[in-house]
């Protein structure tokens, strides 16, 4: 499933999400948001990446080093709840295609 992108002011981020402007400027100087290419003063992001960082900077008050670690920490734990997901796929399309055909065989004895 494809993430939705938008592009939002630095100053609607603030209304929407409760950032100042500075911050925002900060997040974007750091690397932690991604600036519009072809609008001043505005962000082309995923609107669950910021509203996520702006919670996890207000009510935890983690700075800018620490949102980081923990925004990678997140993607690493969907990529593998993905994999996961896939995998009880392939899992579940192997079962139905032993269906009764042949034995299966525990690996872990």
């Amino acid at each position: 499933m494809e993430a939705a992108i938008i592009t939002i002011t630095f100053r609607e981020c603030g209304v929407r999400y409760g950032l100042s402007e500075t911050e925002v400027r900060e997040f974007v100087r750091y690397g932690l948001l991604h600036p519009a290419p072809d609008v001043p003063d505005a962000l082309r992001e995923e609107p669950e990446r910021v509203a996520r960082l702006a919670r996890l900077h207000r009510e935890l008050g983690l700075g800018k080093a620490s949102l980081d670690v923990v925004l990678n920490m997140h993607r690493q734990l969907e990529q593998l709840q993905q994999e996961v997901r896939r995998q009880r796929a392939r899992v579940q399309q192997l079962e139905a295609f032993l269906g009764g055909r042949g034995p299966l065989l525990d690996f872990d004895q």
